[in-house]
Formats: structure tokens, sequence, C-alpha cells
């Protein structure tokens, strides 16, 4: 059993993480860390989890862990993963695990020099729902892919939120352009070459929250919008010249819809659906990390992985400054 600590008492990590580890199979959460006492005790309590920790610092050093996981603040993610890394922790760190492609040079110097596994939070890459989308893109079943579109949205106004305060790593690409982005490379293998964006700001919070982008695939294109000011809505379409795959809730499974993948022919007189019941991406995501950390072949998120994703983000920025493409 892999022993996890949760640096901090982060709502995604109380949500949906720490239920998720509990769950699983091959590891447990031991430890909870706060710079609050209390509330690492309570968040412990909940859980029934024996070991709270008033310091980030304390937790790392203690022998009661044998990996952590980080839901702080996205300007945090790359301290406090070396941070953990260097204590001998394997690490699982909350999207992004950076704000910039070349701050995980630093992460990828870290991993090779403690020889821990260091992995960003990807849960939608654990899910049957994007294995049955790579596997129908990849048996040809919407013939030659063409085009990708995609939707990411919510409505977040909260000046206490971090996703709204810039010093914290705040902004709708950071927090949600990253799903479109990896789902897309993940369920094709294939890396964007250039590409077209326009970003709107806020004028009270200064973080973005508009997003539309092109990207040219080379042999598709993906196109999606995303934004932290819009009513809700989550969708990503596949379209081939023989068929197309829709996801209705592709990232927060149930969110958004039923965890359905639906595949139509080329003419709409045949369509088939795959229905997931219950995907507990969240579950699945800590069972596989939990193998590769001791020892086991599954795949999990590479730090390479990761900054060819944060390079795409990176390039978005560029290109929303700028008139006409922007090499990724």
């Amino acid at each position: 059993m892999l022993r996890f600590g949760i640096l901090s008492t982060a709502k995604i990590g109380r949500d949906a993480v720490v239920p998720a580890i509990q769950d699983a199979e091959n590891c447990v959460v031991t430890a909870i860390a706060s710079r609050d006492g209390a509330r690492a005790r309570a968040m412990a309590d909940r859980f029934s989890v024996p070991h709270a920790f008033a310091s980030y610092e304390e937790m790392l050093a203690s022998d009661v862990i044998d990996a952590v996981y980080i839901p702080l603040p996205t300007a945090q993610h790359v301290e406090w993963s070396i941070r953990a890394a260097e204590a001998g922790k394997h690490v699982l760190c909350e999207k992004p695990i950076a704000l910039k492609a070349q701050e995980i040079d630093r992460l990828i110097e870290a991993r090779d020099r403690t020889g821990v596994l260091i992995s960003e939070a990807y849960m939608i890459t654990y899910s049957p729902v994007w294995h049955k989308v790579r596997a129908l893109l990849a048996e040809g079943a919407i013939g030659r892919l063409r085009h990708v579109q995609g939707a990411f949205t919510y409505f977040n106004r909260d000046p206490a939120n971090m996703r709204n305060i810039p010093e914290l790593g705040g902004g709708g690409l950071p927090d949600i352009g990253v799903y479109p982005t990896m789902a897309t490379r993940f369920s094709t293998g294939i890396e964007p070459q250039r590409v077209q964006a326009t970003t709107e700001r806020d004028a009270t919070f200064g973080t973005d929250i508009y997003s539309s982008v092109r990207a040219d695939f080379g042999t598709f294109e993906l196109s999606f919008y995303i934004s932290t000011q819009l009513a809700a809505r989550q969708v990503m379409v596949f379209h081939g010249d023989e068929g197309v795959i829709e996801l209705t809730s592709p990232f927060n499974a149930e969110r958004y819809g039923r965890q359905e993948v639906v595949l139509t022919n080329q003419n709409h007189s045949q369509s088939q659906l795959f229905r997931f019941q219950d995907t507990r991406q969240y579950k699945l995501q800590a069972e596989a990390f939990s193998r590769a950390a001791t020892g086991g072949k599954d795949d999990v998120v590479t730090l390479e992985n990761s900054r060819a994703n944060q390079a795409f983000i990176d390039a978005i920025y560029r290109a929303s400054d700028k008139d006409g493409w922007e090499a990724v």
C-alpha cells in the first residue's frame, strides 16, 4: 500500500481525490498537512486519517508517508513538487503542474536526481471513456480525422477564488484550457504544430477569462473555446470523413451529463452508444500512480508529456498577443 500525504486541505482534495485514494486497492491516505493544524486535524478526522501535521515541512520530513498529492494553488506546484522529491516522496501534483514549460525542466531535473516519480494529475488519461475514444480513432472508426472541436466553460467571479488571482496562477487557460489540449494529444497521439488564438482578460482580476483557439496538428485541426465567465458547458467532438465521435461530459464525469461516447456514421443512418456507468477516474489515477511508484509498468503522465502540453498553452498565450500563426 502506497501511503499518501495530502499537501493542504484544498477543495479538490476533499471532494474528489482523497475519497478516491481511500477507495483505491493499493494506496491509502495516512497524513494531512495544513498551515492550520486545526484544519488538518478536522480533515484527517473526516476521512479517518491517522496523522495530521501543522506544516508541510513536518509532513515531508516524516516516515509515515511514501508519496504526496499536491492540490496547492498553481503558483506553488513547482516549489513543493521539488521539495517533496528532495524529501524522497513520490509526487502526484494537480494540473497544471507549472505555469511555463521551462519550469518543468526543473521538475525533470529533480525527478532524475532523486529517483522518485513525479506526475501531473490528468485524471482523464486514466478514464475508460478517453481510452475508448483513443481506441476508436486508432481503429479508423470515423475514417480520416479532420477536425476536433471542444468547449469547457463555467461561471466564477469570486474574488477570493484562486482562479481569479493572478499571483496564485489563476486564469482560464491554466485551469481548464489544459483539458482540450491534453485530451486531443492523448487521444490522437499527435502534437500541435502552430496555433492562432484570441484571449480576453477580466478588467478587475487581470486573469484570462475567455480564449478561442485554433490549432494546426498537421493532419487535422483543433478548435476550442474556454471561459471562466460563461454558462457551464463541456463537449468534445472528433469529426472524420466517415463518422463523428462525441462526448457529452468529457472532463468532469457526470457533472455535465452522462458519461457517454456516441459514434455516428457518415450519413447518420447508424449510431453506437458506449455508456460508462461509473468511471471513477480519480480512483483509477491513484491506483495507476501507486503501481508505477512501486515498480509497476503502468503508463502515467510523464513530465515530458506535461512539458509538451504546457508548451501548447504557452503558445496560445503568445498567439493571443499577435495576428496570425504562432509556432508551438
